[in-house]
């Protein structure tokens, strides 16, 4: 969230510190755990992190050799488990970046004759700051949290969808490049979307899910809360209170700095982020400190074990619930 730095200043004394020699996570993990026939687990999921953050990445700036290995595991990823690629190959290279850069982008059609013809767009963004001012012998802006995070979940998703096929509208996965750079790879596909004519019904975007929240009532806190009955539909597939309002987001506008915004703008349909960074659980924004190591797996599992049904319900209603207010 490059837009999020002035926030985070005036708001957070953040840990200077490397956390390249810890061994052991900063946080403490959730105590709930899902059953272990739940679709994925902290493993797994620290598997994918552990690489998508690791130094080969070099921090996984737009337009350098370090996203490049990000963008090849993720066009992997989505082709192992049968998601198939929206344009004419995963890469779609961005118009508005002056270096090679590229959002990866994949589909997973409807199974319903007639909802296939709907769109869901479920992404996050996969590049981060790169090398930075050096802390402690390291400069590598890692990007766990920010967000590899993120990206990890929709790939999630992604094998969900692609290997159970139970989504009647159709689902299209995309993994932004240049969000660090004003959110140019989101502006980018929506700007796409629009010139096709695509039906989209609604955009589900995911940033910096890495950490649980402390003394909340809720999962995830959802940017532009108000602005759509999105929270509501959510939990109503939940069974739960999963998705909350967060003071903090709306005093700092947050809606408008993720990759949501494009499609609000260009399309005009329900467009918002979930996210479980909430200003106080995590110091290292931006930092040489957002590493993996640092990362609840266990929560982003479960995250993603409850989000499934939600995702699920929304792509399968005979009829388009979520509404703008």
């Amino acid at each position: 969230m490059k837009t999020l730095f002035y926030a985070l200043v005036t708001l957070l004394a953040m840990d200077c510190g490397s956390s390249q020699n810890m061994a052991s996570p900063a946080v403490e993990p959730i105590t709930v755990k899902d059953s272990k026939d739940a679709f994925t687990d902290a493993e797994r999921i620290g598997d994918m992190m552990n690489y998508l953050a690791s130094n080969d990445m070099k921090g996984r700036d737009a337009g350098t050799e370090g996203i490049e290995l990000a963008a090849t595991y993720i066009e992997n990823y989505l082709k192992s488990y049968g998601v198939k690629p929206y344009f004419q190959t995963y890469r779609d290279t961005l118009s508005n970046f002056t270096k090679p850069a590229y959002n990866i982008v994949g589909i997973v059609e409807g199974n319903d004759p007639s909802l296939k013809n709907e769109f869901i767009v479920i992404g996050a963004h996969y590049d981060h700051i790169g090398i930075i001012k050096m802390e402690n012998g390291d400069a590598i802006a890692n990007g766990a949290n920010d967000n590899a995070s993120g990206t990890t979940t929709v790939l999630e998703f992604a094998r969900y969808f692609g290997t159970h096929k139970t989504n009647k509208r159709s689902l299209i996965f995309a993994l932004f490049s240049a969000e660090e750079k004003g959110l140019l790879g989101s502006k980018h596909l929506a700007k796409e979307l629009k010139e096709q004519g695509l039906n989209l019904y609604t955009m589900l975007n995911f940033e910096m899910t890495g950490v649980p929240m402390k003394d909340k009532e809720y999962l995830m806190y959802l940017t532009g809360y108000e602005m759509s009955n999105l929270a509501e539909v959510s939990n109503a597939y939940a069974k739960e209170k999963l998705v909350g309002f967060l003071p903090t987001a709306k005093e700092y506008s947050l809606f408008k700095r993720s990759d949501n915004y494009a499609f609000h703008l260009e399309l005009g349909v329900p467009s918002h982020t979930f996210s479980t960074f909430d200003f106080t659980n995590f110091n290292d924004y931006h930092k040489v400190g957002d590493e993996a190591d640092k990362m609840d797996f266990e929560h982003m599992a479960h995250l993603v074990n409850k989000t499934i049904p939600v995702l699920e319900g929304i792509a399968n209603a005979p009829t388009q619930e979520i509404k703008n207010k």
